[in-house]
């Protein structure tokens, strides 16, 4: 009896538990189930978070794309404008040429040239020769005889590059451009501290806004005056105590060409004498020769224009010297670099008589030639070595 009265004890109880354990068993699996769905969820936001920073970023990435985009459609415009204004000159240039030919070539009727409209035609080029010299002072009457001798002052940076002082200023500082693409000068003291081992540590750094292109920069009267590096033909005029750009302009024709063959780099080498700020570049529509802008270096506007005989194939570097262009010719593999064409823009320069002038005891070549007037020097830039060429002048005839 006792033990039948246990069983019917026994049986509800263990029912209940089993009961109870399979409740268990379900919430188990529930809370399994909602646990996998947040997991499920959190990676789904981290995947959609991660997405939405892609988008941003890649949209950001446009958004410079666009504005690179905008900013260089403005300068082509600028550029384009520039090729048209000097395209509608050539165009007029060439037209007056061809009237002028017309009229003095014979043809089937018999055109006289009428002796006051020769007179008048004279007295224009007499007239304009004057205004010339009027312009260029007329009384720097000294030319270039030889080169005396070099000096080594020291060798560093790269192959290509250029240094110099400012002739405008009465301060003895000097600057080094290192390299054919930087916006980097060095400014020393004095050429004792440029000489010095450890001299860049005591020289002031002026980083430009935009960096140059080539070797032809040149500072004068505080203002440094460059080629803008990714532009066709833009010079910049920059204020070196300052640190800013105070002015700019688009030289016409130049900037498609190199100025000289074995100089690449170089398409627009700026040059200054007692005359002040010349250009000297080349052009495709002179058959490769060199032409000279006079650049009026407060208003950077151009004065005048010359179309020169010099060829730029074979010319390394070029500087103006009293008004007159000397070209600076060498082999492609290196050797002794020499003067062998010389242009006068007043005419004062007898071209054909003047020997050929070789630079002293120097096997090499010349990334950039700067004369500095103030001094009667030149500062020259050869295989990364900085040089200084002392010159014997004479009267011009």
């Amino acid at each position: 009896m006792v033990v039948l009265q246990l069983r019917f004890l026994l049986v509800p109880f263990l029912i209940s538990v089993m009961g109870a354990a399979q409740y268990m068993m379900q919430d188990a699996a529930l809370m399994n189930y909602i646990d996998r769905r947040f997991l499920s969820l959190e990676k789904r936001l981290e995947k959609c978070n991660q997405d939405i920073l892609d988008y941003v970023e890649e949209f950001r990435d446009f958004s410079k794309m666009v504005l690179s985009r905008l900013a260089g459609l403005n300068n082509y415009k600028a550029e384009v404008k520039s090729e048209v204004e000097n395209l509608l000159t050539r165009i007029e240039r060439a037209q007056r040429d061809i009237d002028y030919f017309g009229s003095v070539t014979d043809s089937n009727t018999c055109i006289e040239v009428h002796e006051d409209l020769v007179k008048q035609q004279l007295s224009e080029e007499a007239e304009e020769k004057k205004k010339l010299k009027l312009m260029l002072n007329a009384s720097c009457d000294h030319m270039l005889a030889g080169i005396k001798s070099l000096k080594i002052v020291k060798k560093t940076g790269d192959k290509h590059g250029s240094w110099m002082k400012d002739p405008g200023k009465k301060h003895t500082k000097i600057y080094l451009l290192n390299g054919s693409v930087n916006n980097v000068i060095f400014e020393f003291a004095n050429i004792m501290t440029f000489m010095e081992s450890n001299h860049t540590l005591k020289a002031r750094r002026i980083t430009l806004p935009f960096p140059w292109e080539g070797t032809g920069h040149i500072i004068y009267q505080g203002f440094l005056f460059y080629h803008r590096y990714g532009s066709l033909n833009e010079i910049i005029k920059f204020n070196i105590q300052k640190r800013n750009i105070t002015d700019q302009m688009l030289l016409p024709g130049a900037g498609r060409v190199p100025a000289y063959q074995l100089s690449p780099s170089t398409k627009i080498d700026l040059a200054i004498d007692e005359q002040g700020l010349w250009a000297i570049h080349a052009e495709p529509e002179t058959g490769g020769n060199i032409v000279i802008t006079k650049i009026n270096h407060i208003t950077m506007a151009v004065e005048h224009t010359w179309d020169t005989s010099c060829s730029s194939k074979d010319a390394e570097a070029a500087f103006m010297a009293c008004n007159t262009l000397y070209v600076v010719y060498n082999f492609p593999s290196g050797g002794t670099s020499r003067i062998q064409c010389v242009y006068d823009v007043l005419d004062a320069v007898n071209t054909y008589e003047i020997p050929v002038l070789h630079f002293p005891k120097r096997q090499g070549s010349h990334a950039t030639i700067h004369y500095n007037h103030k001094e009667k020097q030149l500062f020259a830039w050869g295989d990364g070595s900085q040089i200084i060429y002392k010159l014997h002048t004479k009267q011009k005839v």
